[in-house]
């Protein structure tokens, strides 16, 4: 699929359906150990992580506390954001030391992040395979501001400083905060994928510019648009067929100056890489080149680099979204492992919305295992 105009075949739906459970798979496997910013902490706590987990109660490393309620960034916890406006019935966890960032969650249950991702997929799905600013607009408000609509305890900067606007009387197109110590991260990028693939029928540019228009209604940082610009053309890229894994991440990891085959050979584990050469952290200096790395060195095996990725621990959850995404999209759904899409909490219902997401976006594809079998055959097309 050259130019993803007119045709998609099976393989494309296959990579694209594997990118999307790559979100909530990678997710929902680092939940646990989230955060955890030494590595002997995860092996403590839980050994090494190869399935869903529950958190535990105490997080060592967790500095929820001294986290904003009412806004962005570090603060103290009079704001009521947090509580009253989203993530209700929160708030008192976010004041004591060492309470985990998603604790009461279970075992296979996704971040905040992520469930705004299938807040973006329901809503192309929704409106015919189509990506539309003010629908996820819409949609993402009603999700946030409605009690019991997650079971999430923390919210990154981006939503707290949103939500701070909605609540002072701004527009949902105008509650976008501006850029910060904490803006240019990577969970800026968890919501990108399904934005991407509605556009793959538009060819390259036109998917990259709707994945920055999705980026600019909650992320206002030119520094993160210019990775994003190169993430979005990565799941373009590897999605229609156009590169592989390997090739597709050296090529990008250039923008960071980074040599992955030559730092892949040097004989340290991913972990050590992970916190030594480029940095655990969420800001995107960091975590990008990590991901990269990742998805290099495991470029044969969806499983290896998600379990890799969890068990490097720092922000693991949304640098795995990231990941997977690209690893899904490098290897399709049909080589994920089964237990990882069916140990999802949520499992039955992301597949009815990747379903509903890619009936609508590829005009009544075939999906789940037809996609798979048909891919494996050698791809039987589809019309768009």
């Amino acid at each position: 699929m050259a130019t993803a105009v007119g045709r998609v075949d099976a393989a494309v739906l296959d990579r694209v359906r594997g990118a999307l459970w790559g979100v909530f798979i990678a997710d929902a496997l680092s939940m646990p150990v989230h955060w955890y910013y030494n590595p002997g902490d995860i092996k403590r706590d839980f050994g090494r992580v190869t399935d869903y987990r529950a958190p535990k109660e105490r997080h060592p490393s967790s500095i929820m506390s001294l986290s904003n309620t009412g806004g962005h960034g570090r603060g103290d916890q009079k704001g009521r954001i947090i509580g009253d406006v989203i993530n209700h019935g929160k708030h008192e966890f976010w004041g004591r030391p060492n309470v985990h960032y998603h604790q009461g969650m279970a075992a296979g249950e996704n971040t905040l992040n992520a469930l705004c991702t299938r807040v973006v997929v329901r809503g192309i799905a929704a409106d015919g395979g189509r990506y539309a600013p003010s629908t996820f607009l819409r949609d993402y408000v009603a999700f946030m501001t409605t009690p019991g609509s997650h079971n999430d305890t923390y919210a990154e900067s981006f939503h707290r400083d949103f939500f701070r606007n909605y609540a002072d009387g701004s527009p949902p197109e105008r509650c976008c905060g501006a850029e910060g110590h904490n803006t240019a991260q990577i969970g800026g990028f968890v919501m990108l994928p399904p934005v991407v693939f509605a556009n793959l029928k538009e060819g390259r540019a036109a998917a990259i510019s709707a994945a920055l228009t999705h980026l600019a209604l909650t992320h206002d940082s030119p520094k993160l648009a210019a990775f994003a610009t190169e993430y979005a053309g990565l799941l373009y890229d590897l999605a229609t067929g156009a590169t592989d894994l390997r090739t597709a991440t050296v090529e990008a990891a250039k923008v960071v100056r980074a040599d992955l085959p030559t730092i892949a050979t040097r004989g340290y584990d991913d972990t050590s890489v992970i916190h030594g050469v480029f940095g655990s952290a969420c800001y995107i200096t960091d975590s990008f080149p990590s991901m990269l790395y990742l998805a290099y060195r495991h470029a044969d095996s969806f499983e290896d680099a998600v379990v890799a990725n969890t068990c490097a621990g720092g922000e693991n959850c949304h640098r795995g979204s990231a990941l997977g995404a690209l690893m899904g999209a490098g290897v399709g759904e049909s080589a994920i492992p089964k237990r990882l899409i069916e140990g999802l909490a949520a499992s039955a219902d992301i597949r009815k919305e990747i379903d509903a997401y890619t009936a609508a976006v590829f005009g009544g594809a075939a999906g789940g295992q037809e996609a798979a079998a048909a891919a494996a055959a050698g791809g039987a097309r589809t019309e768009l």
